[in-house]
């Protein structure tokens, strides 16, 4: 047996001990957990039982009140216990199938033995509870692993850095407790064990690399200096896996008073959702809030409008022919600027003195204050107070105003009449309150006035209930017709800036509002405007705000975040190659290099997900694709496929599907350019398979064959993908192109690109040796 055989032996030894020691903590556990949960079903059920009920005398209602907080802390307590130990049940259950991903020997100054320090997704402390079998990846200690080689190192503790020696280096491949693997690394960590991991076909949800994180990478899973963090990295360089293990990192070492609740996450689309939701309780760790930028706009502004969706304004303009004439498509640039918020704050400085535009506050149908007046209210108020402080002002008057009708109103017959209507609990109330009023000698069921008042009373408040609340949260303002004015030609401005069209963008916009709609382009400027206008509310709670795909933010978006979230620090997460959004390609780009002064920027150029042929084939149109680096992992060449016509590209597609699925791929992809293109393809193949049409709305993500947009395919990879139709008809201009790369850069192992007709010119430009390439003309589609 050889050095490698007895090592291996010895670390497997090892491995059956703790997963043994595992084993016997679960079953310990698993006893403890299920007594608790009888218990805590007990204590439910007999609640009442073991609380002692005495009304009579004050004496016995205080021991009944102490004898109810007794029993429900003792339940609160034992439900608790019940919580933490499945929590502990879970991440055990993890450990089980693989304990430790990593292993440094360190040897402190003065020491003279090195102690090995085994790394996993949690600790783990022997039977004595002295010391630790494995540690947690996020402890300082761990950070040995990603930092250093061996060689000289050194860590922060809590109140000192301790120096030091790494002796030995390890990694070790783990599964279902058999030690399948293991390797000594040096500086680059992870990169066998990439070829291990990415050999594999992808489970259909994202798979946990903590096992593959390199220096790089846990630059930004441990970065707490930074206030704004930029990770450009290219496709499949595992920006995303780093920044879900960067939450775990930072929940962990801030346990004290940071909670899942206090991060959250803007990603793409609901489908990617869906593909990281088990990520971050993989690294043992509960979910932060994921939301899409999308939705976090529609529940601002959907109770006022039908909003359109960032995959609609796609949809447009993918299918407009003329992007230089388009107005709209020039709006889509032009609203997404820098240049429009300052036109907006401009436009809310004039607010001050005339312009603001307001509701009538109407009763049951009559007229109570109208608009005008509350103009001339409004406009007669200090002119050094802000339009947000003046709108308080206003709203004091008119609850004043309120106060009067109600004294008045309580008075009339509608007011009797509808006493008739309440509530059994409300006469209920009512005669409790006439009790509770009445002196004790005197007979209440007499006093039919103060019966009749109080009911009249409860009628009066209860109907105008919901005009107060709509008066305090300033419904009396009409902020659409007040930002209606910025597109009208009393408050248009000369701006070299201004686009060329701009009139007609104006029109566009004043009918968009009018009919209750708002554009993409429109929806942040539109929500920034009614923020700034009502008073800025910003939300504190949030300490972390991690933004994916952030080069599909526009500099407008990005600024209103900030200023939504400004006790946040940001993690940007993006690839500028995938910028597939008309403003993404502007300047101002969070993720451009002119945007590097102002913040930390990480640049990850090292591909892992896809095969060397398929990362040398994309990166070949890209602008500084020779910048990208390919992981040596080694596959077929893509194939490019040019037919004559739509039959032909069924044929074939259907043929390359079953090829796929004979090499046994899991995961499918067939991208299209539009949501249009993918439904007339899904409907063809549904006819030969079980096909997945992906749509926006798409919330789960599943193994098998998948239709799907380019645009949503972002973030997600599949075994294999077919393009379909990447013609040159299809893909022309630069966010054309920048969509092109996208979906090919979604495949793992192969990557089939179908063309009806001539091929686009971006993919003309790869040098002939880095894919295989056929033309299929009609007298030879019958050809495989």
């Amino acid at each position: 047996m050889g050095e490698y055989e007895e090592d291996l032996a010895k670390e497997q030894e090892r491995v059956n001990l703790v997963v043994k020691l595992i084993k016997q903590k679960i079953n310990k556990i698993s006893t403890h957990v299920k007594t608790i949960k009888d218990r805590v079903i007990d204590i439910r059920k007999n609640f009442w039982e073991d609380v002692t009920v005495n009304l009579e005398e004050m004496d016995d209602v205080i021991e009944t009140q102490a004898s109810l907080k007794q029993q429900a802390e003792f339940l609160s307590e034992r439900e608790r216990s019940h919580g933490q130990l499945s929590k502990q049940l879970d991440t055990l259950e993890r450990l089980k199938d693989s304990p430790y991903f990593g292993r440094i020997d360190f040897m402190e100054e003065g020491e003279k033995e090195a102690s090995s320090i085994y790394i996993g997704i949690a600790s783990l402390m022997d039977e004595q509870e002295e010391d630790f079998l494995i540690y947690d990846w996020r402890a300082p200690i761990s950070s040995l692993y990603y930092d250093y080689p061996p060689g000289k190192a050194s860590y922060q503790a809590i109140d000192e850095q301790i120096d030091g020696e790494i002796t030995l280096k390890r990694q070790y491949i783990i599964r279902q407790g058999t030690l399948k693997g293991m390797f000594n690394t040096g500086l680059t960590i992870g990169d066998h064990l990439l070829q291990s991991v990415l050999g594999d076909n992808a489970d259909t949800k994202m798979k946990s690399i903590v096992a593959t994180i390199q220096q790089e990478q846990n630059q930004i899973i441990r970065n707490e200096k930074s206030r704004i963090l930029v990770v450009q990295g290219v496709a499949g360089s595992g920006k995303t896996s780093a920044a879900l293990q960067r939450v775990a990192y930072l929940l962990y070492r801030y346990r004290e008073h940071l909670k899942s609740e206090n991060i959250v996450l803007f990603s793409p689309n609901s489908l990617f959702n869906s593909y990281v939701a088990t990520v971050l309780p993989e690294l043992g760790e509960d979910n932060m809030k994921q939301t899409t930028f999308y939705r976090y706009i529609d529940t601002q502004l959907g109770d006022q409008f039908a909003i359109e969706s960032p995959f609609d304004q796609m949809e447009y303009y993918l299918q407009v022919n003329d992007h230089q004439s388009d107005s709209r498509v020039e709006a889509m640039r032009y609203k997404a600027s820098l240049h429009f918020k300052e036109q907006i704050d401009q436009f809310l400085t004039t607010l001050i003195e005339e312009g603001m535009t307001f509701r009538n506050v109407r009763f049951r149908g009559k007229l109570i204050v109208s608009k005008k007046e509350i103009h001339d209210y409004f406009y007669k108020l200090k002119g050094n107070l802000s339009i947000p402080l003046r709108l308080e002002k206003v709203v004091h008057w008119l609850l004043e105003k309120i106060d009067q009708l109600e004294e008045i109103e309580r008075e009339k017959d509608w007011v009797l009449e509808e006493t008739e209507l309440l509530d059994k609990a409300d006469y209920l109330e009512v005669h409790q309150q006439l009790e509770d009023e009445t002196p004790f000698e005197e007979d209440v069921f007499i006093d039919s006035t103060k019966e009749e008042e109080l009911l009249r009373n409860k009628v009066i408040k209860k109907r105008l209930r919901p005009l107060r609340k709509k008066i305090k949260r300033f419904y009396f303002t009409d902020v659409k017709n007040t930002y209606i004015q910025l597109f009208e030609a009393s408050h248009q401005q000369q701006s070299d800036l201004l686009p060329q069209n701009w009139q007609e963008i104006c029109e566009l916009t004043s009918q968009s509002l009018k009919a209750n709609f708002l554009t993409w382009e429109d929806a942040t400027p539109y929500l920034y405007f009614e923020k700034i206008l009502l008073g800025f509310q910003a939300n504190r709670s949030i300490q972390h705000v991690f933004i994916d795909e952030a080069q599909d933010y526009s500099a407008f978006q990005f600024v209103y975040l900030q200023k939504m979230f400004p006790s946040s620090r940001m993690t940007l997460l993006g690839d500028i190659n995938q910028a597939i959004y008309i403003h993404a390609l502007e300047e101002d780009n969070v993720l451009a290099d002119s945007a590097e002064e102002k913040h930390e920027k990480i640049t990850l150029t090292r591909s892992y997900r896809s095969t060397k042929p398929i990362v040398e084939f994309t990166s070949s149109w890209m602008p500084n694709g020779d910048k990208i680096e390919a992981f040596n992992r080694e596959g077929v060449l893509p194939v490019v496929m040019e037919v004559d016509n739509t039959s032909i590209a069924a044929d074939k597609l259907v043929y390359k599907i079953n090829d796929y699925q004979a090499a046994e791929h899991q995961t499918i992809a067939v991208i299209c350019k539009t949501m249009q293109e993918s439904e007339q393809v899904s409907k063809r193949l549904s006819q030969e398979f079980d096909v997945t049409l992906m749509g926006p709305n798409a919330h789960t993500y599943q193994k098998g064959i998948i239709v799907i947009p380019a645009y949503l395919a972002k973030g997600i990879e599949f075994d294999a993908v077919i393009i379909y139709n990447a013609s040159h008809k299809r893909y022309q201009n630069e966010l054309e192109r920048n969509l092109l790369y996208t979906a090919c850069t979604r495949a793992m192992h192969e990557l089939f690109v179908l063309s009806i007709g001539e091929v686009s010119t971006f993919i003309e430009q790869v040098p002939k040796n880095r894919f295989t390439h056929y033309k299929i003309h009609e007298f030879q589609k019958n050809q495989r």
